[in-house]
């Protein structure tokens, strides 16, 4: 049985002899590369399992190779390695697509929890982001004002036009399943992220707030997703 291949980008020398250190003691198999560059020129869809990417590398940065890769794959998990830990730069991450983020410094057992977590995720969800919707599904939904096409994963608001990462279409087919229902953060995770999810609802709370930016008239006063304070949010369809 082949081993599980990893892409790990990182211009830090010594961080990068201890990643691939580490994710080969855990049996992964590693190419390392120095810089953005190197990792688009190395990366190819269905060539490695997980893609792991500094954000501040020479050439092109994490956030560049993570927007680069989106545009061709939505399926490869991408975690995202940042030394600064302001809340900005998580935000763009996850906008662009990254399944999750580790901040510097970090310890070996939580980088390989979270590696292991996001590998089972993507497992789980394989054939829904990857894969059209079933023949008996809708290719497009309606949600709120916005119409999003399942299979293009981009949608429409009025004559503005924009794209939806695969997280976010897992996130309005679970609001769009159930309409006016209280829908309580740890739900949402365990649908979207999977029950072995090794993160905290932060990272729902800002793929909701990107969410809104795009299928919302007015992101700062939501009236299709609303949040339900201290419990979760509530889709409510027009």
């Amino acid at each position: 049985m082949s081993r599980v291949r990893i892409l790990v980008a990182e211009d830090d020398p010594p961080i990068r002899r201890g990643l691939v250190d580490a994710l080969g003691g855990e049996g992964y198999e590693v190419e390392a590369v120095a810089d953005g560059g190197a990792a688009l020129r190395a990366f190819a869809p269905g060539r490695f399992a997980l893609l792991l990417l500094d954000i501040m590398m020479p050439e092109r940065s994490g956030y560049d190779v993570c927007r680069a890769v989106r545009a061709t794959d939505t399926a490869t998990p991408i975690i995202l390695l940042t030394a600064k830990g302001e809340e900005i730069d998580k935000v763009v991450g996850l906008e662009l697509g990254a399944d999750d983020y580790i901040t510097k410094p970090f310890g070996v057992r939580e980088l390989l929890a979270r590696i292991a977590a996001v590998l089972r995720r993507s497992r789980a969800v394989a054939p829904a982001t990857a894969a059209p919707p079933p023949t008996d599904s809708p290719r497009t939904l309606r949600f709120g004002a916005a119409e999003i096409d399942r299979r293009t994963f981009r949608g429409r608001l009025g004559r503005r036009t924009f794209e939806v990462t695969a997280r976010e279409l897992k996130l309005i087919e679970a609001f769009h399943a159930r309409p006016d229902e209280v829908l309580s953060r740890d739900v949402l995770l365990n649908e979207v992220w999977g029950v072995d999810y090794f993160g905290t609802t932060r990272t729902l709370d800002q793929h909701i707030a990107q969410l809104r930016k795009k299928i919302e008239a007015s992101p700062a006063e939501p009236r299709t997703i609303l949040t339900v304070h201290g419990v979760g949010y509530r889709y409510m369809p027009e």
